[in-house]
């Protein structure tokens, strides 16, 4: 298998100054993309992804977003047409919060905060995307859920039920987009991340969650980062509505 090549392309990516999102657009910039950063609230860690990215001779530009704001999607989304040309090749949708309660004391703000970034962001940026994808084979949407998307969890009913409908979504998508020949496919990764160090760290979960784990660890965001660059590229040009488990072997 060749290495993804990604020259020419523009990539928008939510979430991606930290964690995995930092990862995704690390890679596709080392690929040859031009990357539009998509980020809420950490303007310095942002920052410093497009430094990186733009020192080692690549393009990319920070974007501030609220990906459940209509009119911010809109803006960002401008934003990465604006890299080269109106054109955005692969939107990544990695933006995500949680609000984290057992289900009798799950209320709805919670669960609709949760339900507002993953899947209406989902929804919204790829929407805003789409007259910039080309019908060329090309265009990617590439989305983000998790286990707890596909087996569920305890304590986060709302972002289970939201990375469960991302797949859904997702699946949809590819059957719609197919006739212009673009993929849209989820990944459903396990990385140590701001998200998850609840879990990693506590001893009431984190023995308990590795023991489920074949692998025995928790991936960095960089191992994680790779999944998103296969999609993206040329050699997933056949490939979609499909769900890409990077978990250790938890989901299988």
């Amino acid at each position: 298998m060749s290495e993804p090549s990604l020259a020419g392309r523009v990539a928008l990516v939510t979430g991606g100054g930290r964690g995995i999102g930092r990862g995704i657009a690390l890679e596709l910039a080392a690929a040859g993309a031009a990357v539009a950063v998509n980020y809420r609230r950490d303007e310095e860690a942002a920052r410093e992804v497009v430094e990186r990215i733009t020192g080692a001779g690549g393009r990319a530009v920070g974007v501030a977003t609220d990906v459940s704001d209509r009119a911010q999607v809109r803006a960002a989304v401008a934003a990465a047409a604006a890299l080269d040309g109106g054109a955005i090749h692969i939107v990544i949708n990695n933006a995500g919060v949680t609000r984290p309660a057992m289900f009798p004391k799950l209320d709805e703000e919670k669960f609709r905060t949760v339900l507002d970034v993953h899947l209406m962001g989902t929804y919204a940026v790829s929407q805003e995307a789409l007259p910039h994808l080309p019908d060329d084979g090309r265009g990617r949407i590439i989305n983000s859920t998790s286990a707890a998307g596909l087996v569920g969890t305890i304590g986060q009913a709302n972002y289970a039920a939201a990375k469960a409908g991302i797949v859904g979504l997702t699946k949809s998508l590819a059957k719609e987009l197919a006739r212009k020949q673009i993929t849209a496919n989820v990944v459903a990764p396990l990385a140590a991340t701001a998200m998850t160090e609840t879990v990693r760290t506590d001893p009431r979960f984190a023995e308990k969650q590795l023991e489920r784990v074949p692998l025995g660890r928790w991936a960095e965001p960089e191992e994680i980062a790779g999944a998103f660059a296969f999609l993206a590229s040329d050699d997933a040009s056949y490939i979609t509505g499909q769900v890409l488990c990077v978990d250790g072997g938890l989901v299988m």
